[in-house]
């Protein structure tokens, strides 16, 4: 068992790291306005966005990166002095202060070659494999951009309107995160300084005024925004020593990602278009890296039937931060983390299931973690040291169902799919041409952007 002064020096550490991540704020200092996207659609989507390190640098970071560099170097020191080199939740503590380091060299670097460099190094690359197997991030996301492109999308295509305004969004939202945290636990308002159309930052979620919903999008927020990355920020806030686990630097953004795509999946929130848009990511930060520029990779996916509205959006993403001419690949690669995260996680818990410990699955949910730290946080769980998370979705509370549903899962990997799929056709082929499943008009395309 670790001792009083061990446990009250770790949260010391742990505190101070909280507070000197306050100010960072990566994506509002990379954020593009939406006169960029204006013009860009006034010359047709031909002329390159005037962004270039000029005008990040007129977007103040609000901290100095000096002195905070300084500040994150001298509590990795003090983490190796007062915990010891050999401390394993000092090495966790230290790997988060590390990360905060290269954050600082890449906002210091917007708009210059140099930020590529240091995005991948935080986020990964698209070119990367899969954790445990040969096939690379773009692969899978070229495939996933097939699957949900087929013509059966059309005719899964159910009429959900985009007809609920901001402010019945905010009412819905706040009885929906009341039921789930408690009350008042979770803020949801409106808000008129974000790009998208919601986003979630620590306790709350903020709505834009100007954006409408439907009933899908609502339940992607809940689950996405509210079970996941609110979810796991207040069951760090929890922790008794360990209250670094609150904060999320970017070597935990896969996991986040993918446990919120996850979530939607298990929930049977999303939809194909969205699942669409979030593999477009990865093909966009490949292709960017690749050396195409904004326009040609905006072209691409015009090219591949997305509409203008998602083809900018994706790209615009990608390339915030970095240099919209291509060239030195100096893109911002964060969002090969939906799919990436999505793919590792379902692997993690295969795996766990797998493996005769499907205990250590709940482990996911007790703050902003990787998939590597859950074993020693799960051990340091069984001392004590460690709370059990709080808010933790019902299909991993209760791992029976998750249990049966993975089990059947990895029964069926077993089986040949192209063999299965050619005696089936046979069956479809003979089948009268039909109307799609869902009657629907086609002013029933999504065109809302949530995280």
């Amino acid at each position: 068992m670790s001792t009083q002064p061990y446990l009250d020096t770790l949260k010391t550490l742990s505190n101070r790291l909280v507070n000197l991540q306050k100010p960072i704020r990566i994506l509002d200092a990379i954020k593009w306005t939406p006169d960029i996207e204006q013009a860009f659609r006034a010359s047709g989507g031909r002329a390159l966005p005037r962004v270039d390190a000029d005008y990040y640098q007129r977007q103040p970071l609000g901290f100095d990166p000096e002195q905070l560099d300084r500040e994150l170097l001298e509590l990795d020191r003090d983490i190796r002095r007062q915990l010891g080199r050999g401390d394993a939740l000092g090495k966790i503590l230290q790997a988060t202060v590390e990360q905060y380091q290269l954050v600082v060299q890449l906002l210091r670097h917007r708009g210059r070659p140099e930020f590529g460099d240091f995005s991948r190094q935080l986020y990964g690359s698209a070119s990367d494999r899969i954790r445990g197997d040969r096939k690379t991030l773009r692969t899978l996301g070229e495939r996933l951009c097939e699957v949900f492109s087929l013509p059966a999308v059309e005719h899964l295509n159910r009429p959900y309107r985009n007809d609920i305004d901001a402010e019945t969004a905010v009412s819905m939202l706040r009885q929906r995160m009341d039921r789930y945290f408690g009350r008042g636990q979770v803020r949801v308002a409106i808000s008129d300084d974000i790009v998208s159309d919601a986003a979630a930052g620590g306790d709350g979620i903020k709505v834009n005024r100007r954006a409408h919903f439907s009933e899908l999008d609502i339940q992607v927020l809940e689950v996405h925004e509210g079970w996941v990355h609110i979810g796991t920020t207040l069951n760090g806030r929890e922790q008794p020593w360990a209250t670094w686990l609150s904060v999320g630097s970017p070597r935990i953004t896969a996991i986040q990602e993918g446990m919120a795509v996850l979530m939607e999946t298990l929930t049977f929130s999303s939809f194909p278009q969205r699942a669409r848009r979030v593999s477009d990511r990865v093909v966009a930060v490949d292709l960017a890296e690749q050396g195409a520029d904004f326009c040609e990779v905006y072209r691409h996916f015009l090219d591949r039937g997305v509409s203008e509205h998602d083809s900018y959006r994706v790209t615009q993403r990608v390339f915030r931060g970095g240099q919209v001419a291509g060239d030195q690949g100096s893109v911002f690669t964060k969002d090969i983390s939906y799919v990436k995260g999505f793919v590792e996680n379902v692997n993690f818990i295969r795996s766990a299931i797998q493996s005769g410990v499907p205990e250590i699955i709940p482990m996911l949910f007790v703050g902003k973690v990787t998939l590597d730290d859950l074993p020693l946080l799960y051990e340091r769980y069984l001392e004590g040291v460690i709370s059990a998370p709080r808010h933790v979705p019902p299909m991993f509370r209760d791992l029976n169902g998750l249990y049966v549903w993975f089990g059947f899962s990895s029964s069926l990997s077993l089986m040949n799919i192209a063999r299965i799929q050619q005696h089936f056709s046979k069956l479809f082929d003979s089948m009268p041409a039909t109307a799609p499943l869902y009657a629907g008009s086609s002013d029933t395309k999504r065109d809302a952007e949530l995280d």
